[in-house]
């Protein structure tokens, strides 16, 4: 009992370290205590439905699990655990609603002149309720990728860690889907 003592003050990049290696469940509840409401909120902004969310928590959880050797630690757990949460959410998403997100080629001549702060300004002053309600016109993806940096405040590092792809095309991507939320936006809320 005294290690499992010691356990919960370890760092989570410690803690995951030592469930991979011991297969140990108790370590892993601890893991699940640290971020089962963090990724029951993430769930239920998706399945907008309290049953469904847990479900999908603890589906994540399950994957989480089987998948925990697959952590580098080349970012902060948290934020590979928000991709994980983020990519079983959205593919239930994508599953139950039979959507196929288009592929859009990243056309490099557009990227070179984007900036962070790429005019925000009629993305910013669109109203809560309303915002929310086109939230869930858009993809499954372009929607993950406006929460992931104006609800979670994650940098574009960050987001290029989680996605797993690069700067440029982490830009282009949240360019597209501002676009896109604004033109949906503005079509169904003007």
């Amino acid at each position: 009992m005294k290690t499992l003592k010691n356990s919960n003050e370890l760092p989570d990049e410690d803690l995951v370290k030592a469930i991979v290696k011991s297969n140990d469940t108790l370590l892993f509840e601890i893991l699940y205590d640290r971020y089962s409401r963090l990724v029951f909120n993430k769930c239920y902004g998706f399945a907008k439905d309290e049953d469904e969310a847990k479900d999908l928590t603890q589906d994540v959880f399950l994957k989480l699990f089987v998948k925990l050797a697959s952590f580098k630690a080349t970012s902060k757990f948290s934020t590979w655990l928000y991709a994980f949460t983020y990519n079983h959410c959205v593919n239930y998403v994508t599953r139950n609603t039979a959507k196929r997100i288009e592929k859009k080629s990243v056309d490099y001549a557009d990227i070179e002149n984007i900036s962070d702060a790429e005019d925000d300004s009629g993305f910013l002053e669109m109203k809560v309720e309303k915002l929310q309600a086109a939230l869930e016109l858009i993809s499954p993806d372009e929607k993950m990728i406006l929460l992931l940096k104006y609800q979670d405040f994650l940098s574009i590092k960050d987001i290029e860690s989680v996605l797993d792809i690069g700067e440029s095309a982490v830009k282009m991507r949240l360019k597209r889907a501002k676009d896109k939320l604004i033109a949906v936006y503005n079509e169904n809320f003007n």
